[in-house]
């Protein structure tokens, strides 16, 4: 049975696991139309999961495949903080049938952004809002956790590198807070973006040094 950490799934179970995934086709495709044409948004995206990736989240977390909300999904870059709360209600207005998931309120191991749960129809199709920065510490955390533990990134693994991907994630909270209050002296706007700037070459320095090590449990001398 898929999801059972039990039983191994059959050829039978993941044959119907991917033609599942790929039922979520045409709603994906009319909500990336209706980002493109009505909010003039170019998002980037995947028409379904892969059946592995499915199969690992049903058993890590314990759910049904009905309650899976992001089989089918895409992610919109925005600028700032501003621009993400401005996003998401737009994406509220032109979608008839919709659930918010703020991680930016209760971070999920770090992680930060907001999700927009477009029902379609039936089918749930997810959209994922991030910061510039937001973005930057996800990517970050998915490379480090490629080549050290891909555990971290669901809260277990190195606690040291989790310890540090948090802090660097309370960081960036700090400085999108800062930039939603409309009256910060200029001196303390330029100190913000200063931090801004060194957060992201941080990031982006981490970023390439993680992709430069071979991942997690991979032999080197293969």
């Amino acid at each position: 049975m898929i999801g059972s950490k039990e039983n191994q799934a059959t050829e039978h179970d993941l044959r119907l696991l991917d033609e599942f995934r790929r039922s979520f086709s045409a709603a994906y495709e009319g909500v990336i139309e209706t980002i493109t044409k009505q909010l003039k948004l170019q998002p980037t995206g995947r028409p379904a999961k892969s059946t592995t990736s499915i199969s690992e989240k049903l058993n890590r977390e314990s759910i049904r495949l009905t309650q899976i909300q992001d089989i089918a999904g895409c992610r919109i870059i925005v600028s700032d903080i501003r621009e993400q709360e401005r996003v998401v209600s737009e994406l509220i207005r032109v979608f008839a049938s919709t659930k918010v998931v703020d991680r930016r309120a209760s971070p999920s191991h770090g992680y930060r952004a907001v999700h927009v749960i477009v029902n379609a129809d039936g089918t749930l199709i997810e959209i994922q809002v991030r910061t510039s920065l937001q973005h930057l510490w996800a990517e970050c955390s998915e490379k480090v956790s490629d080549v050290v533990d891909p555990d971290i990134k669901y809260g277990s693994g190195d606690e040291k590198v989790r310890s540090t991907l948090i802090n660097m994630s309370g960081i960036v909270a700090k400085i999108e807070r800062f930039e939603q209050i409309p009256t910060v002296p200029p001196d303390i706007v330029n100190e913000i973006r200063s931090l801004r700037d060194n957060m992201i070459e941080i990031f982006r320095k981490l970023i390439r040094h993680a992709e430069q090590m071979p991942e997690a449990g991979h032999d080197i001398s293969d």
